[in-house]
């Protein structure tokens, strides 16, 4: 769907215009595309306290191609500002991350990176670095308020031990990959060993292809956000199964053979739904290793108007239908060492919206699935998070009334709506199998949406 406000704000005329009247002018947003450099410029290290990570970043930098500078002169533009801030004392230290960071964040260029990089405040010695780690989250979504011209800001707590898992996470915020994704906070923890043969033959990560090998499953494949996340899965390597419902037989036939994978057509609510997807999985390929629920459905009415029916569809689609798919796979072991389970939840479930409490209610679930279902996941060597979309330029959303769909697109950070895209890309990430540090944890593609949490 075009966003003709967004056309008009990038033109001559409507610069002039939003600029003299005050209002948003949204940028133009840095996407992944294949062969795109890690970072289109140069990246500065900043590291108050003496940060912890300083050899690492350097050498995951260098090996990605990017030119990194440990010492700001001041002159350059930046694609990236990077703030190792493990080695934080006290409070004391905050006073050195501003003096480095603020004058640096002036030259960040359009769609830039600030990313900060912490230790979690739970592991500290004591109360006064707890303060000053725990600070690090408010600086972060603040800033993330304040920079422009599409460029983000997030931070990534590094728990102890877990360096090794922590290049994944780092090459998605710093890349177009994360273009919708400001204002998050991510732990990485220690990652479970990988078993043997996870990815099908395993061999080193190809950063081009990571999913090359694994087997992917996407439910409410066949139009949307659905079919964008089949063809960035494909895209990056895995084999697709394209499920949905037998009566998007013809549209998922289209996707499925567009992203060169097979499709399924099942009744995700259905009781042999999780059988239908072993047995597909098991006779066409070598097993299932990565399992997204997208599959997902509106009823929308004010809570005191709806009927039992309707509140019941949209929990049983949403919620009721992926504990049962998730606890089927696991106890037959068609989903085993090394899986990875994204489900789609949304910013609805975290803050709540007029006339959606079943659908709330249902996504807010899937976030309590997630962080209760994350140790059994890890057990395994596998992993289970969320992403949580919030305005997303799609169908559904065209249908929305003129005054209130530019209100929607126009309340987060980057004031515009997202893309099918950048949720499956945030999706692709936690899919691979080195995101294994990163578990139980949702995050939200949205912009830093303005409203809720």
């Amino acid at each position: 769907m075009t966003d003709r406000y967004r056309a008009l704000a990038s033109s001559p005329a409507g610069k002039l215009i939003t600029s003299r009247l005050g209002l948003p002018r949204p940028a133009d947003l840095r996407r992944y595309r294949p062969g795109d450099p890690l970072l289109p410029g140069p990246a500065l290290l900043c590291a108050p306290g003496g940060g912890q990570l300083q050899e690492l970043l350097a050498r995951v930098l260098d090996g990605a191609g990017v030119e990194l500078h440990s010492v700001d002169d001041g002159q350059r533009g930046l694609a990236a500002v990077i703030v190792d801030a493990t080695g934080l004392g006290s409070t004391s230290d905050l006073a050195e991350l501003h003096a480095m960071v603020a004058p640096a964040l002036t030259r960040l260029q359009p769609s830039g990176r600030l990313l900060l990089l912490g230790r979690p405040a739970a592991g500290a010695r004591d109360i006064d670095q707890a303060a000053a780690r725990q600070a690090l989250d408010g600086l972060m979504r603040s800033a993330a308020k304040e920079v422009r011209a599409g460029a983000t800001a997030n931070l990534v707590l590094v728990g102890d031990g877990a360096e090794s898992a922590l290049e994944s996470t780092l090459r998605f915020f710093l890349s177009g990959r994360s273009a919708f994704v400001s204002g998050q906070a991510v732990h990485v923890s220690t990652a479970p060993a990988a078993p043997t043969g996870v990815a099908h033959g395993g061999g080193p990560t190809d950063w081009v292809r990571p999913l090359e090998g694994r087997v992917a499953v996407v439910t409410g494949a066949a139009q949307g956000i659905g079919a964008a996340i089949a063809e960035v899965l494909a895209r990056d390597g895995a084999r697709v199964v394209c499920a949905d419902l037998p009566a998007q037989g013809e549209r998922l036939a289209q996707v499925a053979n567009r992203v060169s994978g097979t499709a399924l057509q099942v009744d995700i609510t259905a009781a042999a739904a999780a059988d239908r997807i072993a047995e597909h999985t098991t006779s066409r390929y070598d097993g299932l290793d990565v399992l997204v629920h997208n599959a997902g459905i509106t009823r929308d009415r004010l809570l005191a108007n709806m009927d039992a029916a309707t509140w019941a569809s949209v929990l049983t689609v949403n919620l009721e239908a992926q504990l049962r798919i998730n606890d089927r796979l696991l106890r037959i072991d068609a989903l085993g060492q090394g899986a990875r389970i994204v489900s789609a939840s949304s910013t609805s479930g975290i803050a709540g919206n007029r006339g959606q409490a079943n659908y709330a209610a249902s996504k807010a679930g899937i976030i309590g699935m997630v962080r209760a279902g994350a140790p059994d996941l890890a057990a395994r060597g596998g992993t289970i998070n969320a992403v949580a979309p919030g305005f997303i330029e799609t169908d559904m959303t065209a249908a929305m009334p003129f005054a209130v769909r530019e209100v929607a697109r126009r309340v987060n950070s980057l004031r515009q709506g997202g893309q099918p895209v950048d949720v499956a890309e945030t999706i692709a990430w936690l899919a691979q199998v080195d995101s294994g540090g990163v578990n139980g944890q949702v995050v939200r593609v949205c912009g830093q949406n303005l409203v809720g949490a």
